[in-house]
Order: structure tokens, then sequence, then C-alpha cells
């Protein structure tokens, strides 16, 4: 462990030492506390974490992306869904020998 580290643990045990002993509560209930207190500082700080991370890099040109598009074909009414495509913003397929018209996707 870094100095910190092990600093900031030192003073978190004494402060804690010295609320029990001068505390007219209960132990457990402060050890309750302390441990209620620890877990949303460890969830906190997971969930920060994890919006740190980078972006990955975009796929190699000709590479399947994962998209996920649903189709309409204007005259029959069948439907399409794209699960992966070469680029972001593919061309529609075709159906009854037209293109298909884009479904906005219900949020």
């Amino acid at each position: 462990m870094k100095r910190g580290r092990i600093a900031g643990l030192v003073a978190i045990v004494a402060t804690i030492l010295i609320l029990v002993a001068a505390s007219p509560w209960p132990v457990w209930r402060i050890a309750l506390a302390v441990l209620i207190a620890a877990a949303v500082l460890r969830l906190g700080y997971a969930m920060i974490s994890g919006l740190a991370q980078p972006v990955p890099e975009p796929p190699e040109e000709g590479e399947l992306r994962k998209v996920k598009l649903t189709y309409r074909c204007s005259i029959c009414g069948a439907e399409v869904r794209m699960t992966a495509a070469a680029s972001e913003d593919p061309e529609p397929p075709r159906h009854c020998l037209e293109d298909m018209d884009l479904v906005a996707p219900i949020t």
C-alpha cells in the first residue's frame, strides 16, 4: 500500500476509536454506520472511475459494427432489424423493389 493510503486508514481507525470511546451510543450502531459509509464511498468511487474509461477506438474500415436499426417496407409492411453493418449509417435494405423506411426507436 502507499504511504498516503496507510496514513488515511490510520486516521480513520483513530477517529473511530475516539468516537466509540466518547460516544453514548452502542458500539454496534457506530460500526454499522461506518460500514454503510464505506460501502457508499466504494460504490461512488466505482461509478466515477467507470466514467473515466476511455472511449474505444472505432473499428477499421470494412469491419462490421454493432448497430440497432429497424426498417419497415412502405408497401407491404414487412420489418427488418439490422444488428451489424459496415458503417454507422448504412444504406437501407430494399424490399418490394423499394428502399425500406427507417423506423424511429421508441424510448
